[in-house]
């Protein structure tokens, strides 16, 4: 059996060629058709930039809800004052009535709970008898060796 150049030649270009073809398809098919894993980091991004966009808008409408708020509680406060003004029949009805109106702003004056009149540390309630420690004591519980 006599085997020619040929016999051995054209397979070999062939699985030359092969090779070469492949290479070429490998490195040009990713960039032609994004693979799934690209598409999917592209939909999140789009996700994450409508997200952020949703959170810039909501911020801003909260401040500006914020600031009609704070006009609005403005010119009810100037109402009371001017009806204050003009409603109270004498100048002492009308001064209790603004310092009753502007003691509210700044620094409100709250009543303050008083302070417990002695220092006592909680009390053990645990029910014991004379000679068993009680509940909060470091060796409650556990057993003496006697």
């Amino acid at each position: 059996m006599e085997q020619t150049l040929t016999d051995w030649l054209l397979p070999a270009l062939a699985l030359v060629a092969g090779i070469a073809i492949g290479f070429l398809i490998a490195r040009l098919a990713p960039n032609a058709a994004p693979s799934r894993t690209q598409r999917q980091l592209d939909d999140m991004q789009d996700k994450f930039d409508a997200y952020q966009s949703e959170v810039v808008s909501h911020f801003r409408t909260t401040s500006s809800l914020v600031k009609k708020l704070t006009q609005s509680y403005e010119d009810v406060e100037q109402h009371l004052a001017e009806g204050a003004q003009r409603l109270a029949l004498d100048d002492v009805t009308r001064q209790s009535l603004l310092a009753a109106l502007h003691s509210g702003e700044g620094s409100e004056r709250r009543e303050r709970l008083t302070p417990p009149r002695d220092n006592e540390m909680p009390k053990d309630y645990a029910p014991k008898g004379a000679d068993v420690p009680g509940m909060l004591d470091e060796n409650y519980g556990l057993k003496s060796k006697r």
